[in-house]
């Protein structure tokens, strides 16, 4: 496996870190989206919402990706080993992406759920392929931009690059994520005006789901906005070259959204399309029926 020992890696023109990554951060939430993990696949089994196949694997990609990074924080600062490094700079940056597909799907969902396809923007039917389509397209592209940034050990121009490519799918996701949640707000809007019959059903509370879908929003715009200033600022700005703000506004809000859909579980709009009444409360899902 490549190391790369370098005793002046402060101050070089490229280095994987410009810090000494620490241990138990990244072993908490490693374990923290581990658990996380497993509780959303139970969740979706029980509901039958396989369309939260994509939170279940961003849960995963995470896991994966401060399993990684742990291990590149038992290596000697200055010598460590390029494939740990590759692997938390793509996953870490890739799992989120897979959180903003599951949204997608949601308010698809809602739509078709409530018979509000008059009041949406974009076809219901065809919110999921094209928002999601909107995300492979950045999840590729920034697949690609981890490889070309440790290639900057190598080739300086080449970690440039990757860097760019970085700052530009991440503000590209973002104004993505910007006119999804402004066709989520329009079709709210216009429900709020005239109910369809479908809305007013006591089960369905399709504002309860929205509200949700918001607040997950919310907290992923938030770190992609951190990630595109941290990639702007450089190696040598102020957020690459302090680990805190990685795990505060990284590692926190993407723990605390796919918490929050523990709690606010989605997966009961897949119960009600089925004709089948949901619990109230996702982690009821969790305990054994009486």
């Amino acid at each position: 496996m490549s190391i790369l020992c370098n005793p002046n890696w402060r101050e070089a023109e490229w280095s994987m870190y410009r810090y000494v990554p620490s241990t138990g951060p990244a072993v908490i939430f490693c374990l923290l989206f581990l658990v996380s993990g497993i509780i959303h696949g139970w969740q979706m089994w029980k509901t039958k919402a396989w369309f939260l196949s994509a939170l279940v694997a961003g849960c995963f990609l995470e896991f994966i990706g401060y399993a990684a990074r742990a291990a590149s924080a038992g290596d000697e600062p200055g010598c460590w080993r390029m494939m740990p490094y590759i692997i938390q700079t793509i996953f870490i940056l890739l799992g989120p992406a897979l959180f903003s597909a599951s949204i997608y799907m949601i308010l698809g969902r809602i739509i078709i759920l409530v018979d509000g396809g008059a009041y949406s923007l974009v076809n219901p039917r065809l919110i999921t392929r094209i928002f999601v389509a909107g995300d492979i397209l950045w999840l590729f592209l920034q697949s690609g931009s981890g490889g070309l940034i440790a290639g900057g050990r190598n080739v300086p121009i080449m970690g440039r690059i990757g860097n760019g490519l970085v700052i530009a799918c991440l503000f590209a996701q973002t104004l993505w994520f910007f006119f999804f949640v402004a066709v989520a707000v329009v079709f709210h809007r216009r429900m709020l005006r005239a109910p369809t019959a479908a809305s007013q059903e006591p089960n369905i509370r399709w504002e309860h789901y929205l509200h949700t879908l918001y607040a997950v929003g919310i907290l992923v715009m938030v770190r992609s906005l951190f990630r595109a200033i941290e990639f702007i600022g450089g190696s040598g700005g102020t957020l690459m070259t302090s680990e805190v703000y990685l795990y505060v506004l990284d590692a926190l809000l993407m723990f605390v959204a796919v918490a929050l859909l523990h709690w606010r579980h989605p997966g009961e709009i897949s119960v009600l399309a089925r004709g089948g009444r949901p619990d109230t409360n996702g982690l009821r899902l969790l305990l054994p029926k009486a």
